[in-house]
């Protein structure tokens, strides 16, 4: 499959029995993605102790990285329209291995941190692509069961990064230590980039709006003014800066949606036409994972806290207990599009209800647990949440995506992907403030809080999720 093909609108979708290579080449990149993003957490002691770091250049590991991905997903899905779709899933995932052999070879802190910000140049680039790709690849029942697949690949990632993390870790392969967790990217990414031209067809999109300049500075610029002080606030106690930086992302907002005006005016697409002239329902659908993802980081970021710090357990030893999340989580994942297609949208509260609940029995398993009995106390907790986590975050995902035309997919993509981003960041914010203000009462009292939020949340989620929204458009066929 080495065609290239233009879309308009209207244009069918490649329907000639793809098979699952395709999802399995598409999947790899946005797997790569969400796993460094996590998995990096655990590394952060022993590279303290390889490359002499300090703690600022160590948030800048992990801030780095989330800063570049947020601040250009936006853009990179212009850029793939105009330019192929595959070829920016190329171009992405060759710089994403290229930065993890980087970051795995780093020499010292400033090559490394250098590294992480392009390794985010690089996630930006081909994370909007792939469910793009993936509308343009299967139709009908395989597009909903690749959707299903995108969102387990997602969750997966998330949950598993700790585990993943420890074992490599453990295991010092060559005596690789922590660079391991960055070079087990690169035979993966090679595979990928291997048979991408095989499995996948570039796709641009007919008359693709132009990239305008003004507007990608602009919003580029606005997204780093929210992003930086969101992933740097926490950790440095929101001094002045992180104030006057979100009070300039409100400002750099004013220019930016009156530039679409002009734009559109034009003829030229903006870049926020998506947000502003998104149906009820595709706004309504970008709320809902907003919501989201304000209690998916945080979680697993409390979660991993208490383990490690409260229980005292290891690396791997937390990593498996997050297994009791993954497992459920799969499960979820892989029965949602049959419970979406029995109940419809009434899936996405009563499975944001299930994660509320799941939140509620963690936090009776902290309770019952204490100071020193066993962590596994927390299991019905951890099942239940990965199981509800699963099915809200496949349906959500599918109700979004099921709004895009096939020339906007990759449009739709980024901003969902950007909504997801600052959700992650604002909702890692807020825990951190809830649980380390409450560390004085104790770390379990710390986790117990935290879960109050999460549920709180998920709350609000499901209220959301329960409204009424005119659906205007569907999925191709």
């Amino acid at each position: 499959m080495t065609q290239t093909r233009t879309r308009t609108d209207v244009a069918p979708r490649v329907t000639d029995a793809p098979g699952r290579l395709p999802l399995f080449v598409l999947l790899a990149g946005i797997f790569l993605n969400v796993l460094d993003f996590f998995i990096v957490n655990v590394a952060l002691p022993s590279i303290e102790r390889d490359l002499h770091a300090t703690a600022t250049a160590l948030e800048w590991v992990v801030a780095g990285y989330g800063l570049a991905y947020g601040a250009l997903l936006l853009a990179a899905t212009r850029v793939g329209d105009r330019w192929g779709r595959r070829r920016m899933y190329a171009a992405g995932t060759a710089l994403f291995v290229v930065t993890s052999a980087a970051c795995g070879l780093a020499p010292t802190m400033d090559v490394l941190m250098a590294a992480r910000f392009v390794q985010g140049v690089g996630a930006a680039m081909l994370t909007p692509m792939v469910l793009a790709l993936i509308g343009d690849v299967y139709s009908g029942a395989a597009y909903r069961r690749a959707v299903a697949a995108y969102s387990m690949a997602m969750g997966l990632a998330a949950v598993s990064g700790q585990l993943i993390g420890g074992i490599l870790i453990e295991l010092d392969l060559f005596g690789l230590g922590w660079r391991s967790i960055f070079l087990v990217n690169v035979p993966v990414g090679v595979l990928t980039l291997a048979l991408l031209r095989r499995a996948v067809p570039d796709v641009r999109v007919a008359r693709a709006p132009r990239l305008d300049l003004i507007e990608v500075a602009l919003l580029t610029s606005a997204l780093v003014a929210v992003l930086l002080p969101l992933l740097e606030g926490p950790s440095h106690g929101w001094p002045l800066w992180t104030w006057l930086s979100l009070a300039g992302a409100a400002v750099l907002t004013l220019p930016l949606v009156a530039r679409a005006g002009p734009l559109q005016r034009r003829g030229d697409d903006p870049l926020l036409r998506v947000v502003i002239d998104a149906t009820p329902s595709l706004r309504l659908g970008l709320a809902r994972q907003f919501l989201l993802f304000l209690g998916m980081a945080s979680y697993f970021l409390v979660l991993a806290l208490y383990l490690q710090t409260d229980r005292g357990l290891g690396a791997l030893e937390s990593g498996a207990l997050f297994g009791l999340v993954a497992v459920p989580y799969l499960v979820g994942t892989s029965r949602a599009a049959v419970l979406v297609a029995r109940w419809g949208r009434l899936v996405a509260p009563a499975s944001a209800v299930v994660f509320l609940a799941g939140h509620l029995l963690t936090w009776v398993g902290v309770a019952d647990a204490g100071a020193h009995g066993s962590a596994l106390w927390l299991a019905p907790g951890l099942v239940v949440s990965g199981f509800g986590m699963g099915v809200c975050l496949t349906a959500q995902i599918g109700a979004v995506m099921s709004q895009a035309k096939p020339a906007d997919a990759a449009l739709v993509s980024g901003t969902m992907s950007t909504v997801q981003q600052l959700g992650n960041c604002i909702g890692v914010a807020l825990v951190g403030l809830i649980y380390f203000t409450a560390t004085t009462a104790g770390v379990g009292v710390a986790f117990q809080h935290s879960l109050v939020y999460l549920a709180g949340v998920m709350g609000v989620l499901a209220a959301v999720a329960a409204l009424p929204a005119r659906r205007t458009s569907a999925v191709p066929a």
